[in-house]
C-alpha cells in the first residue's frame, strides 16, 4: 500500500513539474480596430523589451500642437529578437514613425504593426496583426 501511494505520489510530482502553465492571451480583436489604422509620427519616450509584450511610449503632436503620449503594444520578446529588435534598439529622444491599429477603448494606444526608424530602416512590430506585411 505505501509502495503504491508513493508511486503515485512520484508520478503526480512529476506531472506537476513538467505541466506548463496555461496562460490567457487576448486577441488582437478583442482590443484594437482592424478598421482603424492609424500612423504615428513621434519621440520615443520609453522602449520595454518585456514580457508577454513589448511596448514603446511615443510623445506624439497631434492636430493642435498638443503633445500626446501614446503606447504602442508589440509582440512578445522573441518574436521581436528575431525580427531584430534589441533591447538597446529604440532611445528616449529617437524620432520613429509606427503604423498599428488604434484601440477600441478610445485611449491612445495602437497595436504596433510596423516601426521605421530615424536612419530610414523598417522593422516589423512582430504584433498579433501583420496585415499582409
Amino acid at each position: 500500500m505505501l509502495r503504491t501511494k508513493l508511486a503515485i505520489a512520484t508520478m503526480m510530482m512529476g506531472m506537476l513539474a513538467t505541466a506548463r502553465p496555461v496562460l490567457v492571451h487576448h486577441s488582437f480583436s478583442a482590443e484594437y480596430d482592424f478598421a482603424k489604422p492609424i500612423t504615428l509620427q513621434g519621440t520615443v519616450v520609453k522602449w520595454e523589451l518585456i514580457n508577454p509584450h513589448g511596448w514603446i511610449t511615443v510623445d506624439v503632436k497631434d492636430a493642435n500642437g498638443k503633445v500626446v503620449r501614446w503606447a504602442v503594444e508589440t509582440g512578445n520578446p522573441n518574436a521581436l529578437l528575431r525580427a531584430g529588435w534589441r533591447k538597446d534598439s529604440l532611445k528616449p529622444g529617437d524620432e520613429v514613425t509606427i503604423e498599428g491599429y488604434l484601440a477600441k477603448d478610445g485611449t491612445p494606444t495602437v497595436n504596433g504593426v510596423q516601426v521605421t526608424m530615424a536612419d530610414g530602416r523598417k522593422v516589423l512590430a512582430a504584433s498579433s496583426v501583420t496585415n499582409g506585411r
